[in-house]
């Protein structure tokens, strides 16, 4: 399991995991000991405060797999900063979502190729979690960047 989560991020280490009823919780925290604020560079030591964060991955061997990490809010120390406070970021992870990014790359790779509602029952039959409407949207967001890729594209012609 270690190696697993070596795998998703660098930044995160392996705790401990538990297997109940077909779901496999993996408990991580950081590596880190500071944390660069998003807004201005500054680095930060002081923590804010903690908060549950829990986020679907890929699954192992028929399981459900959920990531949970004791995600930190760190305090920003540079007065200019128009932030006072920002939350740990991970590379495995966009901001507020609840799959991680490998997830959603298989969910995508699946979707251009069929239908969003048999996405949707594959998927489930692979257990994860994951219904027509929110493939859906993911294929919105993600052709967004690719068109605005071809935009540029063709700007440069």
């Amino acid at each position: 399991m270690k190696d697993i989560i070596d795998r998703l991020d660098e930044n995160l280490c392996y705790l401990d995991h538990e297997i109940n009823d077909g779901i496999i919780n993996v408990l991580v925290c950081s590596r880190r000991s500071d944390v660069q604020c998003p807004y201005c560079g500054t680095l930060s030591f002081r923590i804010h405060s903690t908060y549950e964060r829990c986020f679907q991955d890929l699954p192992i061997q028929g399981h459900k797999v959920y990531i949970n990490i004791a995600n930190r809010k760190y305090f920003c120390d540079n007065p200019n900063c128009p932030k006072k406070t920002f939350a740990e970021s991970f590379d495995c992870l966009k901001p507020k979502a609840k799959k991680s990014n490998r997830l959603i790359d298989a969910i995508i790779k699946l979707s251009v190729e069929v239908s969003s509602v048999t996405a949707s029952k594959l998927l489930k039959a692979d257990v994860v979690n994951v219904s027509k409407s929110t493939i859906c949207d993911i294929l919105k967001k993600n052709n967004k960047s690719i068109g605005q890729g071809k935009n540029r594209e063709n700007m440069h012609r």
